[in-house]
């Protein structure tokens, strides 16, 4: 962050000085909301929360090097006190810290969190120059960040949020890493309900918008498609004008997505990584040939440039779109195609539980893509798990997955829907992970469609039952003990059923 004193942060916050003997005195570090991670010169911010209230480790904090504490009451210490405004954030929240805010303390830090990250990347703008690209979209926000990341990196240094840190926390939390040297900001921008992301926007507003796709996560909060794309395009009517070097990357793949150029005042780039590309995309994808993990290369056609071949080190077909978004975004940013690619050829998941595909010492190939889902996500690692398993001869391909959340009323047909990809990559095992309504669904379509179908109540039931069909040798093998082909396992669902256990504990 850029330094600022105690008074300016109260200034800025519409805070008050509680016990601070110098309202001049810096903060000169980050601001953090776990007081573990505080250091010398940083600022604690006193969440209250379901289980534990940030007030309450104000000393801790100050003990550990932070100047002061930015909180909703007085902690003792020296503090920048934010007096709850008695209004609490309704269900439709973006952010799971107010379901326990009564009397709207947690909202009043979250506004004080959001007033200093506005000010900061507003003075780094106007100032430095500071770039912010913003990213939106029902599926691949993370691994789209971490690519543009990436290339942005190759030209300057870069700031981009950990994991998913996308809502109304994480994102000012991210911006806050900013400083007067930072030269692009990377913002994943989340929404669960209409105007989230155009407040998102006002936080720290992008020059360059990246608009993925329109799917069916959340889908039982926004309860359409089309409002969920009305969500979405929240995000290219922030942009600045062309004019002014707004940017508008759109997928042009994606219907309700190409729609969203009327609604923004920038310049609109789009880019399509399908068979036949749309018709006028200007990023193309062509030759799309993937390893035997699944690693995809393609030739790059891209504004004034010849087409050049690109492989990537990520895994899955999906990952080419995401590819073409971050060349977008990149040469809006003024990057030459050369510095492009060879950082796009040079990045590695940097997102722990995404795409993330190991080879055990015995050859079973584990692919670690639990952090989320919902149906696109879930289709694009259904078939990542059956094209590697397909460049095996006599590989079994067995698929471990769990509860799909937020689908409201659609959430059992879409349950039911994902058995479709099964059967289409020929999946030869599925492992339901679960026992609710949704899991039963899923394991009941799969045994009409012939699969081998286990449903279990507990991951380590997941993980002996997975090592019990690795160790089997399949139907009609011959001389199983020397054979070469190795199976692959796919372990993933929402967040919240942490599948990512199963993987770490084959792999272990």
């Amino acid at each position: 962050m850029i330094e600022l004193t105690l008074q300016e942060i109260a200034d800025i916050t519409g805070g008050r000085l509680d016990r601070v003997e110098d309202p001049q005195a810096k903060v000169t570090g980050f601001v953090e909301f776990d007081s573990r991670k505080v250091a010398p010169g940083g600022l604690f911010l006193a969440f209250p929360g379901a289980r534990v209230d940030g007030h309450d480790f104000a000393e801790k904090a100050l003990a550990q090097g932070a100047v002061a504490v930015l909180g909703a009451r007085p902690v003792g210490v020296p503090a920048i006190v934010v007096e709850p405004h008695g209004r609490k954030q309704g269900d439709g929240a973006n952010a799971d810290i107010y379901a326990h805010d009564e009397d709207g303390s947690a909202a009043a830090v979250v506004e004080a969190l959001s007033a200093l990250a506005r000010a900061v990347t507003r003075r780094l703008q106007s100032e430095t120059g500071l770039t912010i690209v913003g990213i939106t979209g029902s599926a691949g926000k993370t691994s789209t960040k971490d690519l543009i990341a990436t290339v942005l990196r190759a030209d300057g240094p870069t700031i981009a949020p950990p994991g998913s840190f996308n809502n109304e926390i994480g994102h000012p939390y991210t911006a806050l890493r900013c400083d007067p040297q930072t030269q692009y900001l990377v913002a994943e921008m989340s929404a669960r309900g209409i105007g989230h992301i155009a407040h998102l926007a006002t936080i720290a507003t992008p020059k360059i918008g990246v608009v993925l796709n329109v799917g069916t996560a959340h889908l039982g909060e926004f309860g359409s498609r089309e409002n969920i794309a009305k969500a979405k395009g929240e995000l290219v009517e922030s942009l600045p004008a062309a004019a002014d070097g707004g940017v508008a990357v759109l997928n042009a793949d994606d219907d309700f997505v190409a729609g969203m150029a009327p609604r923004t005042q920038a310049r609109v780039v789009t880019y399509s990584a399908a068979t036949p590309p749309a018709p006028g995309a200007d990023y193309v994808a062509t030759d799309i040939v993937l390893d035997d993990i699944a690693r995809p290369t393609f030739t790059l056609h891209a504004p004034g440039i010849e087409p050049r071949r690109i492989t990537l080190q990520v895994f899955g077909r999906h990952q080419v779109s995401n590819a073409l978004a971050a060349v977008a975004a990149a040469q809006a940013a003024g990057m030459e195609i050369e510095d492009i690619a060879c950082a796009l050829e040079g990045h590695r998941n940097a997102s722990a539980h995404r795409m993330d595909v190991r080879t055990r010492a015995d050859g079973v190939t584990i692919i670690d893509d639990a952090y989320n889902a919902n149906p696109d996500s879930m289709s694009a690692a259904i078939a990542a798990l059956g094209y590697t398993t397909s460049s095996r001869p006599d590989a079994r391909s067995i698929a471990v997955l769990g509860e799909m959340g937020e689908l409201g009323e659609e959430a059992e047909a879409a349950h039911r829907g994902i058995v479709s990809d099964l059967a289409k990559y020929h999946i030869d095992h599925l492992v339901v992970v679960g026992e609710s309504a949704n899991c039963r669904a899923m394991a009941d379509a799969a045994r009409e469609q012939g699969i081998n179908t286990t449903v279990v109540g507990e991951i380590d039931e997941a993980i002996t039952v997975v090592d019990a069909i690795l160790r089997r040798a399949p139907q009609g093998a011959v001389d199983w003990a020397a054979r070469t082909a190795k199976d692959v396992v796919l372990a993933k669902a929402s967040n919240a059923q942490a599948l990512w256990r199963v993987a770490d504990g084959l792999l272990a």
